[in-house]
């Protein structure tokens, strides 16, 4: 039986060596194997979350910007430094040979990067298509989504991401059908969301068709998908599962969720460069969905509901490193450290009279990413300030997100290579502001 060191030897080999020579540096996977090596480690993935040897490792592979402290890490991925230089150099060799590449290479090595991801999502090849972002893969479900009629509904949630909600509401003004928005506790327990979610689909048994957020953009709640999506099939509801912000962020595979259908970024949590994104449909599933209009018929592959067109080649050849890099450091190592931050600074806020800390209130809906706001400070313009005053006073950056049904709120989200001391200052700066109020 192998080793985890030697499974993840085995998946770069797998994940690069696949490429064409056309592309292919002689050694590239050099970097990650000797990372893999650098970060072995056989203890348990909560001990490696608090193990700050192992983490000043992984930060040697990243550049920080500036000396703000930059809890505003949701919005993309930062590239580890092996990830960057191979983009670069793809860039520089696309620049170089053009159409002589595409032509020749391009459809074979398309379809080896399709099968990393495919490996690495626990799917099948023919289940996933890449796309240029989680959105347009959204997009593509629901303008091509078969049979919606005028007596069905379509739900959304107001912890889905704004544009995603916007595109819901259209779907059904488009179809004549019910639109109908779900307001989510501010807070609760994985069984406070299950409870919602069910008491929706009894009040609206028309419902068709639904939008189901993994991890939200608003505050970092993850839900329970895989029972919220199992009560959806029962009642006949197809459900997207936006993983645009959980993969990488969440460790997890298709198996877990139990969706049929999913969109995903590969340019946050896994690192690539922007401009990826992939589509997951599950076998068997695709007649429900139309290809995209002008692509071949048959529901044998996911690939033909989408129509990237001329994209940054570099960008998607540069994705298994990127998966490469995100399992040498380990998915469920990344997604314990990232919790742990996250509680460092949650069990002070959690302590102060004055802050309400907004999303999961157990572990099981954590992520890395959190949320919070001053009690009964909920306007836009008043998050905003608080917003400033971090930035301003205290040197922390952060973002206001607004379309919670119950106010406006502050996000944090670090990343791999925050130190416990940015954390710690972060908090402080929390302990400061309640006292002042």
């Amino acid at each position: 039986m192998q080793s985890r060191r030697q499974l993840l030897k085995t998946f770069t080999t797998l994940s690069l060596g696949g490429l064409s020579h056309s592309v292919f540096a002689s050694g590239e996977d050099s970097t990650i194997n000797e990372l893999v090596d650098l970060l072995h480690t056989n203890a348990s993935p909560q001990a490696v979350a608090r193990d700050e040897s192992y983490w000043n490792k992984v930060s040697r592979y990243y550049l920080k910007g500036t000396d703000t402290i930059n809890l505003e890490q949701g919005y993309w991925g930062k590239m580890a430094l092996p990830v960057e230089d191979e983009y670069i150099r793809l860039t520089r060799k696309i620049n170089q040979e053009m159409a002589w590449y595409a032509r020749k290479h391009w459809s074979d090595d398309f379809k080896q990067v399709k099968q990393t991801v495919a490996r690495a999502l626990g799917a099948e090849v023919n289940e996933i298509a890449l796309t240029r972002n989680a959105t347009e893969s959204f997009v593509n479900l629901i303008t091509q989504y078969k049979g919606l009629q005028k007596q069905d509904a379509v739900l959304w949630a107001d912890v889905d991401y704004p544009s995603f909600q916007h595109m819901m509401q259209w779907l059904a003004n488009e179809h004549k059908a019910e639109g109908i928005a779900l307001s989510l506790p501010s807070s609760g327990s994985k069984q406070d969301f299950i409870d919602a979610y069910t008491a929706a689909f009894q009040q609206h048994p028309n419902l068709k068709l639904m939008l189901l957020t993994h991890t939200s953009n608003q505050h970092g709640l993850t839900l329970p998908v895989k029972e919220i999506a199992a009560l959806a099939k029962s009642k006949g509801i197809d459900v997207i599962c936006d993983c645009a912000q959980s993969w990488g962020l969440v460790n997890f595979k298709m198996d877990d969720l139990g969706v049929d259908w999913a969109v995903f970024n590969l340019h946050k949590w896994i690192g690539s460069p922007v401009g990826v994104g992939a589509l997951y449909m599950k076998a068997g599933t695709l007649e429900r969905v139309s290809p995209f209009p002008g692509e071949a018929g048959g529901n044998e592959s996911a690939q033909n509901r989408v129509h990237i067109a001329t994209s940054d080649f570099a960008a998607f050849l540069a994705v298994p490193h990127a998966i490469a890099f995100h399992f040498a450091i380990g998915g469920e190592n990344k997604a314990e450290r990232l919790r742990y931050l996250r509680s460092r600074w949650v069990d002070v806020a959690n302590t102060l009279p004055n802050i309400e800390v907004l999303g999961a209130a157990d572990v099981d809906g954590s992520s890395g990413m959190g949320g919070f706001r001053i009690k009964g400070q909920v306007t836009q313009p008043q998050v905003s300030a608080l917003q400033q005053r971090l930035e301003n006073e205290f040197g922390v950056f952060t973002v206001v997100r607004q379309d919670l049904a119950s106010g406006c709120n502050i996000r944090v989200t670090p990343q791999v290579f925050t130190t416990l001391a940015e954390i710690d200052t972060f908090a402080n700066a929390l302990i400061n502001i309640d006292k002042a109020l």
